[in-house]
């Protein structure tokens, strides 16, 4: 992009839309609510892997493919709903057992968990391949390497304020913690946090064409 301008209005854009509640915010905060800022912090590093896999495919046309497609589409959302209601279920049986799963069993699979429900989320594939063409220059040439500058500057600001969001949740975490049962409650409250996003991907319709 060679207009500051432009590049500047897109900033302000991106930015905004970055600190605005969606999905990936929500989730993340579920998990420092339940399970603390370390654990949220390795399902942030997943899912900034996770949203450069959405960068990576709009720029090869693989997103608009995929959204041609009503199967593959279906697919998509099918598996990430799912895989966010089985998250809610683990959440709550761990709180309903009184369990914490120890930190040297789920150092990967936190950041595992992150990247599956990004790389899966069909949100996600609508958001780069709406909003990231209005602030690409064809005239300028290299169409798919400004996608993905671009994509990576968004995926970059969604980023800093995950990084915000669970910061401020962990904070509360630590001070339910301090209360008998309040990390039942809370890992309850995230469980059903997760269930109603899993819910909301499973119904999310493909744009008409």
């Amino acid at each position: 992009m060679s207009d500051p301008a432009q590049f500047l209005l897109f900033l302000a854009a991106a930015g905004a839309l970055a600190v605005m509640p969606g999905p990936g915010l929500l989730y993340l905060t579920a998990r420092a609510l339940s399970e603390g800022r370390a654990v949220a912090l390795r399902c942030c590093a997943g899912s900034f892997v996770g949203g450069l896999v959405h960068v990576a495919a709009g720029a090869a046309g693989l997103s608009a493919l995929l959204l041609a497609s009503s199967t593959a589409f279906t697919i998509l959302k099918m598996a990430g709903g799912c895989y966010l209601l089985w998250l809610a279920w683990k959440t709550w049986h761990r709180a309903a057992v009184s369990q914490r799963v120890p930190g040297s069993r789920g150092r990967g699979s936190a950041a595992v968990q992150g990247f599956i429900v990004e790389a899966t989320n069909p949100k996600t594939a609508l958001f780069f391949l709406a909003f990231i063409p209005q602030f690409i220059e064809v005239e300028a040439g290299h169409v798919a390497m400004q996608f993905i500058a671009l994509g990576v500057i968004s995926v970059v600001l969604n980023t800093a304020a995950a990084l915000f969001v669970i910061c401020t949740a962990a904070l509360m975490q630590g001070r339910i913690a301090r209360h008998r049962d309040g990390v039942g409650y809370t890992q309850k409250g995230s469980a059903l946090l997760l269930a109603a996003l899993g819910f909301a991907t499973l119904i999310v319709r493909k744009p008409q064409t």
